[in-house]
This record gives structure tokens, C-alpha cells and sequence, in this order.
């Protein structure tokens, strides 16, 4: 089969010719065009792999400690224990969207390690239940969740709250609750010791230096409860239907109950993770756009050191269409190699983040990541087909875009001016 004329001069003048010095510059010109290219989506690529792969690393660590949703007991806006909880429990139980559910109490306290205090998060949870809705026991470094035994009043520690109060496993700790004991002085804080059975490292760090867990019957002498749970948290066969599932047991259960859910939760956060990610991604695209006008100025140097090839093909009877396709073609050509380089480079890197980042840290000494400010303790990425179709189709469309008004204005040369001292 026989290629289009304009196809195979196109391809030829993208290849630039090495009889003359002004070729060879316009070669390089296309090479630096076509690596500015290349080097734009690769950025794009491992940028959003890295947004992408820190939303999710982030909403995993999220959620092995709390559950998908939550239902709580409010009284004007004031929480409220849950009395009949068993009950309530055995309802959303019923859902075919709740794979499990399990009650816990929440509070607030003081750990005291002689002269070293640290507030953190109190929740009482029972171990049977709770490994069925969070994934605290896969992130457990010392001990298992099911050392918490109702009466022996254990506690499982943060990694880092144990290590700011320079507290290990076996050793002893108090904890100062704000529901006081009434004496004839006066009301005065409740203190009651505690025993270290277990640490977990979620590596999140809210988590791991706020939140100690004790048995769910210790919680409710602890904090006077009775029999009544501070909510019950619930765990969804997709967690994608939280906001679903939670707005239609907002219409079906009985009012005086309040239910979140994770999107709610931390809502400002994924929202501002969002944010981020588009901004990035508009920021990056100007790298792109740069090396497209690159392109703008090589094709404009092509048209004119052509300016007598063009002539002599419209005076054989070529259509200014014609002249239009030869140098779309050169552009195209630039474009899609220096996106398939960058895509290429931009997948090995993406793929292999971890090694790039620890050679790169090892070499140079340096940490990218701080757990105090990130939240996390490594660089994660996650590469989604959706957002390399985006940015592929994104550079192959400003690579296009660039070709048109040299191209066109090739269309325009007119013969017997370009050819009037040849």
C-alpha cells in the first residue's frame, strides 16, 4: 500500500537533514522540543501517582482505626450514651450493605507516668467485635488486641504516646478521668491505674499519639455508663457507600440519633488532598504547554528553511490542505514520541517510587518525608489508567494545537515569492 505523500514528507522533514548547519540546529530544536515533552508528562505521571497514592495511603491508616460509619446517640446536639444498643445493633445488622458492627466508648483522659503526662483519646472496644470493623490487630507491633480482658484493666498504646510517656508493655500507668468523684470536699478527678499489654503503629500519627484503647466493660465503669456505649461503629462491604447508606439510616431510624461517616469525618482534609492534586496537575501542565510553544518555534523555523520545497510542491499541484497535513504530521510525530518517552520514564518511576526515593535519600541525605507533617512514613504512589489516559491525551492535544499555525502558515506561502531568487 502506498503512504500519503504528506505522510512521508512529513515523517522526512522530522527526521532534519545533516546537509547544512541550519538543518542540524532545527534537529536539535526538535529534540529539545520533544524533551520538554517528554519530560512534562513523566512529571505529571509520578506527581499524580503520588497525590493519588498519598489519598489513599492516607485513607487506609484513616480508617484501620476508625469505621466507616458511625451512630452515635445525640440530645440537642449534645452526645448522649446509647442504652439499647443490642437492639439497635441487630437493626443495621439487617442492611445487606453492613458486613459487621461493634459498640465502643469514647472519652477523654490524663496518663500519667510519674512526672510525665500526656492527654490522649480513650476507647473502649471490645476485641471480638472491633477486629471485625477496624484493622487496629494488623497494625499491633507488641501484643495482640485480644490481651484486653474485662476487669484487668489493660491498655494498648500508640507507639508514640507509650514513647512520650517512656512507658512499655508490662509496666504500669495511670489515667486521670475529667468525671470526677464526689467527696465532701468536692468533686475531684478520677485516677486509675492501668497495665501496658499492648502497642500498635498504625502510622498515622493522630492515631499513634492520641489514642489508647482499653476493654469496652473497663470504659463504661471507667467513664459511669452503665450498660450504655457511647455508638457503634460500622463496617461496609464498600466503603464508597458510606455517605449512601448513612443518609438513608438518617431517614429510617428513630430521631435522637446522629451518624458520620469517613467522608464526613475528615471531609476538609480529602477535600484540601483534592484541591491539591488539580492545582498540581494544572502547575505541571504549563511544562507541557512550554515545551508545546518549543514546538510553535521549530515548526516556524521548518516553514521557512522550506519555504522553496513548499513552493515547489504547490506549483506541481499540491492543495494548501496538502501543506497543512505535511507539517501536522511533523508536529504529531514530536508529540507522540516525546509522550511515549515520558510515559515510559514516567511509569518506571511511578512503578518504582520506594527505590528511587531511598537511593535519592541515601545519596544526598535527605528525608522527604516527616511523619510529624505528612502524616505518613514513606512516599507512596498509586497510578490510576484514568488519570495517564487524561495526561497522555492532555500533551497529545497541546502537541497537536501547536502545529496548527505553522502549518497554516506554510498553507499560505505563496510560490512565485518563495521561488524568486532560487
Amino acid at each position: 500500500m502506498q503512504i500519503p505523500y504528506e505522510l512521508a514528507l512529513g515523517w522526512r522533514y522530522t527526521r532534519a537533514g545533516r546537509a547544512t548547519r541550519r538543518n542540524g540546529f532545527i534537529s536539535f530544536i526538535s529534540g529539545v522540543s520533544m524533551l520538554g515533552i517528554a519530560l512534562g508528562v513523566a512529571a505529571l505521571i509520578i506527581v499524580i501517582s503520588v497525590m493519588n497514592g498519598f489519598q489513599s495511603e492516607l485513607r487506609e491508616r484513616m480508617l484501620a482505626a476508625t469505621a466507616h460509619i458511625e451512630v452515635k446517640g445525640y440530645v440537642q446536639g449534645d452526645g448522649a450514651p446509647l442504652n439499647d444498643w443490642p437492639a439497635l445493633a441487630t437493626r443495621l445488622k439487617g442492611n445487606p450493605e453492613v458486613a459487621a458492627v461493634a459498640p465502643y466508648v469514647q472519652g477523654e483522659g490524663l496518663w500519667v507516668n510519674g512526672e510525665i503526662n500526656k492527654p490522649s483519646l480513650v476507647q473502649g472496644i471490645d476485641p471480638a467485635s472491633e477486629s471485625k470493623v477496624t484493622t487496629v490487630q494488623k497494625h499491633m507491633k507488641v501484643g495482640e488486641i485480644t490481651s484486653l480482658k474485662p476487669g484487668e484493666w489493660g491498655v494498648i498504646l500508640g507507639v508514640d504516646l507509650a514513647r512520650g510517656l517512656g512507658v512499655r508493655v508490662g509496666e504500669k500507668v495511670a489515667l486521670v478521668t475529667p468525671q470526677g468523684t464526689v467527696t465532701p470536699a468536692g468533686s475531684v478527678p478520677r485516677v486509675k491505674s492501668f497495665t501496658v499489654t499492648g502497642l500498635f503503629e498504625i502510622g498515622w500519627i493522630e492515631a499513634d499519639s492520641r489514642v489508647a484503647l482499653i476493654h469496652v466493660n473497663d470504659a463504661q465503669r471507667l467513664y459511669q455508663l452503665g450498660d450504655a456505649v457511647t455508638g457503634l461503629r460500622v463496617r461496609l462491604n464498600d466503603l464508597m457507600k458510606a455517605r449512601e447508606v448513612g443518609d438513608g439510616w438518617l431517614r429510617s431510624l428513630p430521631p435522637g440519633l446522629g451518624i458520620s461517616d469517613w467522608t464526613t469525618q475528615n471531609a476538609s482534609f480529602f477535600k484540601a488532598v483534592q484541591m491539591e492534586k488539580r492545582v498540581m496537575f494544572i502547575i505541571l501542565t504549563l511544562i507541557v504547554a512550554v515545551a508545546a510553544f518549543n514546538l510553535v518555534s521549530t515548526l516556524v523555523m521548518v516553514v521557512t528553511d522550506k519555504e522553496a520545497d513548499i513552493a515547489i510542491l504547490r506549483t506541481l499541484g499540491a492543495r494548501p490542505g496538502s501543506v497543512i497535513q505535511i507539517f501536522v504530521v511533523q508536529g504529531a510525530v514530536i508529540g507522540v514520541v516525546g509522550t511515549i518517552l515520558g510515559l515510559l520514564l514516567g511509569l518506571l518511576v511511578a512503578f518504582n517510587l520506594d527505590h528511587v526515593v531511598g537511593f535519592i535519600e541515601r545519596v544526598f541525605g535527605v528525608t522527604f518525608i516527616d511523619k510529624t507533617i505528612y502524616l505518613i512514613t514513606e512516599l507512596p504512589s498509586k497510578v490510576l489508567a484514568g488519570d495517564v489516559v487524561i495526561i497522555v491525551a492532555t500533551s497529545l492535544g497541546l502537541a497537536l494545537l501547536a502545529t496548527l499555525y505553522p502549518s497554516w502558515r506554510a498553507s499560505r506561502i505563496n510560490p512565485a515569492e518563495a521561488l524568486r531568487y532560487e
